[in-house]
């Protein structure tokens, strides 16, 4: 069994992020490519966006820290600390409104 504190890669995963000239940060904690679930800790600097790409599969966006943005289309919603968001199956984009940190996980079938 292993165990990881979200609350600890969150403020490293910023900590990083803020000072990366992209604003961003990222360490997956379980899974990969390998597998079918993959959990990824991101973070992004205030202001700082990961930019519109296709959806990698059923997946959630669990906020740690901060407010985020997720953006599909017309279509958004806002997050704030202990939110699930459910990520639309279409090209997103992930915004972070303050300092912010999420679980991303992705269950990528086939």
């Amino acid at each position: 069994m292993e165990k990881s504190s979200l609350t600890a890669l969150a403020r490293e995963q910023l900590k990083l992020a803020k000072q990366a000239p992209s604003g961003r940060s990222a360490d997956t904690i379980f899974g990969g490519h390998e597998r079918v679930l993959r959990q990824t800790v991101i973070a992004l600097a205030a202001g700082h966006t990961l930019d519109e790409h296709e959806s990698p599969g059923e997946s959630t966006v669990h906020v740690l820290v901060g407010r985020v943005r997720l953006v599909a289309g017309d279509d958004a919603w806002e997050g704030s600390p202990g939110d699930l968001l459910v990520v639309p199956t279409v090209r997103h984009a992930l915004e972070a409104i303050e300092d912010s940190a999420v679980l991303l996980t992705v269950a990528k079938l086939g």
